[in-house]
């Protein structure tokens, strides 16, 4: 299933994408669950693939799309440096663990949603990813039991400030600003994709390829990383793991090539979808 979170201006809801369309389960379901991550936590996915077969209630052109798990209370992880043509590109050395941090869920924005520059920037770049989201708790889990906790996969741009990343050893405040990343453009559940290590990951700007690469070339792969965040927390259903991004980003080349207004980035997984998102500048304050 390709599960979707979004809004018609007036409400947000969920559903089932299906063509052009969607089945609106968080209106069929009569509000019994708020969101997408309260479905997941209640292991009602199956209440959702009961509906596959009804006709759509809404076009996708018809609402805006928001983050597949757009809660607020939704941990995200990302992962750092974990392609090796990216760690090299860096100039960095394999890490001898995986390299976590964590973005806040407003700072990420869903499909076709523009991606904003702050005022207090100009390096701004693009990171096509593999987002993974939990489906069932898992602490301490085993890498040969990891994918057992997965409810899907989702494409993920974890767009950084290049110059705010550099100011001191933790990257938060580079990963951080308000809606400079994007999650979506929705969740494929794991009865479609069985291993993650066979998607490739395409990311484009303005129609021009930057980085592509084969999810099989992850330094520590996805259930490498679920094992280790695991062990540090509790992995709730709807959390997120971004995975890492391939080599190609703009800040490894020379010169560097940095995103901004009128820019337009698309990150591609096959099984999965596109995400493609403009890029605008934040508004003047007034």
């Amino acid at each position: 299933m390709r599960l979707i979170s979004f809004t018609t201006g007036v409400r947000t809801s969920f559903g089932i994408v299906v063509g052009d369309g969607i089945i609106d389960a968080g209106a069929r379901l009569a509000g019994e669950f708020e969101g997408l991550r309260d479905v997941l936590a209640a292991g009602a996915l199956n209440l959702l693939r009961g509906m596959e077969g009804l006709p759509a209630d809404l076009a996708l052109s018809d609402v805006r799309f928001l983050p597949p798990i757009p809660d607020r209370a939704t941990k995200i992880l990302c992962v750092g440096v974990n392609y090796l043509p990216h760690i090299k590109e860096m100039g960095r050395e394999p890490p001898e663990h995986p390299v976590v941090f964590v973005r806040f869920a407003d700072s990420l924005v869903g499909h076709l949603e523009p991606m904003i520059r702050p005022r207090e920037s100009v390096q701004y770049d693009y990171e096509g990813e593999l987002a993974v989201v939990i489906g069932r708790a898992a602490r301490r889990v085993p890498p040969e039991r990891a994918l057992e906790h997965v409810a899907g996969y989702a494409c993920f741009n974890d767009g950084t400030l290049r110059d705010y990343q550099r100011r001191g050893p933790q990257w938060t405040p580079g990963k951080n600003f308000p809606r400079s990343g994007a999650f979506g453009p929705w969740l494929v559940t794991t009865d479609e994709i069985a291993d993650p290590a066979a998607l490739t990951l395409t990311t484009r700007l303005n129609g021009e390829t930057v980085q592509h690469e084969r999810v099989a070339e992850l330094y520590f792969d996805v259930p490498q990383l679920i094992a280790y965040c695991s062990t540090f927390t509790v992995l709730e259903p709807g959390d997120v793991i971004a995975t890492g991004t391939p080599g190609g980003v703009g800040a490894g080349r020379e010169p560097p090539l940095w995103i901004g207004p009128g820019d337009r980035v698309e990150v591609e997984i096959d099984g999965i979808g596109k995400l493609e998102n403009p890029i605008v500048d934040e508004p003047d304050a007034r």
